[in-house]
Parts: C-alpha cells; structure tokens; sequence
C-alpha cells in the first residue's frame, strides 16, 4: 500500500471526516472492541457515577456501560462532527431518557462546568493531542476532587510497527503516560498491560495491546 494511504488512514484515525468518516468509524469499532472492554473492566463503574470519554467515535460502546450499571451518566465528546452524528443516532434512546449527551468539543476545551465529573476514561486519543499539558489541565478542571482519570492506549512497542504512526502520531510507553500525569496534578493509582489478538495491518498480522493508566485527581 502507499505513503497516500497510510497517511490518509492516519488523517482519518485522528478526526474522522468526509466521505470515508462512517466505515472508519465501523472498523474502530472491529479492532478495538478488547481495548474497550479492558478500560471497562478498570473503571469500576458504580451507581451514581458521572462519566465523561474524550473521542467517544461513533458511540457504539457507550450502551455497554449502561450494561454495567444502568444508574450512572455519561457524557461523550469528540471533534469529528461526524461522529458526533453517528453517536447521537446510535444512542438516541439513551439520549431522550436523559442518561447521555454528547458534544463537539476539543479536549483541551470542554462545554462542562468545574467538577461536572467523578470518572473521565479515554481511548486511543492521546497520541493526537498536540499540547497534553492543556489537555490534562481541562481534565482536571472537570473533574470533581479524588476523581480518576483513565488514559487508554496502545503502547509505543506496539504502535511503533504500524506504518501509519508516522503521519501525525506521538507515541507513549508505560513511563511517558506515568511521568504525563505525575507532572500535571494527578497521582498514578493503576497500570494495566494486557495483550490482545493479534491485528491486521497491511495485509500482516501484527501484536496488539492494551497499555491503561489510572490517576486520581491531586
């Protein structure tokens, strides 16, 4: 395959737009349903919780939370305007009941008022932000006091083999994440390092990981 399309494939992983945006969104889907159900398992989710994930794609794992515990409520905001369609399409029960919204947003600038939250979960969005210090900053902002912070990735031993991460990606190891979040007011409580079945990738079968990191707000 060319540079054009894995510099293409980048460009729609980090914002999802135009006409390749919904089959983008449906493979998300596909190759990180275990990715998903990892940072699930960590969350903890109890009743009362008040959940915000940053790059929520196109919503289609946000049922499953409710699947958890029906009693929490969930925010969801993403700066792909087509996602933000999908998620609001395919979610339009949870919506009208009142349990989830969603907005288009930058991380680094939320519609939410201070401590509007007591979990924020994100996955597979930190490679794409392009100054972690504001994002992080907004993140804590939101968050109420003792809340957590879980970032969800693959890791830069893995992520490195892949042949788009050239075009627009940072990647993180186990130590980057940690000292990220150390240096900006959140305390480490929780490493996960899972492997997954292995992923197709230009056409090879490549390994493939959950890296999760907890912090609790300082």
């Amino acid at each position: 395959m060319s540079e054009e399309f894995f510099k293409v494939s980048a460009e729609q992983l980090r914002q999802p737009h135009g006409d390749l945006a919904i089959q983008v969104g449906e493979k998300m889907n596909e190759i990180n349903i275990h990715i998903h159900h990892n940072t699930f398992d960590a969350l903890h989710i109890a009743a009362n919780d008040s959940i915000l994930e940053i790059g929520m794609g196109n919503g289609n794992f946000v049922k499953a939370l409710f699947e958890i515990n029906p009693d929490i409520t969930y925010v969801g905001c993403d700066f792909s305007e087509k996602m933000l369609e999908e998620s609001t399409k395919n979610n339009a029960q949870l919506i009208a009941d009142g349990k989830v919204a969603f907005h288009f947003a930058n991380a680094a600038k939320l519609p939410l008022h201070d401590a509007a939250v007591n979990k924020i979960f994100t996955i597979n969005t930190l490679y794409f932000w392009d100054n972690p210090a504001d994002v992080l900053r907004e993140l804590h902002r939101v968050l109420q006091p003792k809340g957590q912070l879980t970032i969800t990735i693959r890791p830069k031993e893995i992520m490195q083999h892949y042949p788009f991460v050239k075009y627009g990606f940072t990647l993180y190891a186990k130590e980057d994440v940690v000292d990220l979040l150390n240096n900006n007011h959140f305390s480490v409580i929780n490493i996960l390092e899972k492997n997954e079945p292995d992923m197709e990738v230009n056409g090879e079968k490549m390994p493939t990981a959950t890296l999760l990191v907890t912090a609790e707000k300082m």
